[in-house]
């Protein structure tokens, strides 16, 4: 029982606190997931599958987190990870590739690491 009582309490603390620290620090995003792109002529938008680990900000924790708290799907929390994504990994932070839009979908593998 006594344990129960702790446990009860424990989980929404450690969530709490995890999801602070996403929201200010960021998190690491790790997925197995097949990945294709509209781009501009003469580009190689071939779907194909792609191992991807990629630091997030903390913004994209918070997106995720209100679009979940808003009772949004996994489809809808699939479209903030493949924006997040295209801007990040495949255009450099907005160094490169411009006007490049991911597709995500075929998720094998999704991990979120945080701290």
């Amino acid at each position: 029982m006594i344990e129960e009582a702790v446990l009860a309490r424990w989980q929404p603390r450690v969530r709490a606190r995890l999801r602070a620290q996403a929201e200010a620090e960021g998190f690491v995003f790790h997925t197995r997931a097949r990945f294709g792109f509209a781009a501009a002529a003469g580009s190689s938008d071939d779907p194909r599958v792609r191992w991807i680990t990629q630091d997030l900000p903390g913004e994209v924790a918070r997106e995720l987190f209100a679009a979940r708290d808003a009772g949004a799907g996994e489809q809808q929390q699939t479209v903030i990870l493949a924006r997040a994504l295209g801007h990040t990994y495949f255009r450099d932070e907005g160094r490169r590739a411009h006007g490049l839009h991911i597709a995500f979908s075929d998720v094998e593998f999704a991990d979120f690491s945080i701290g």
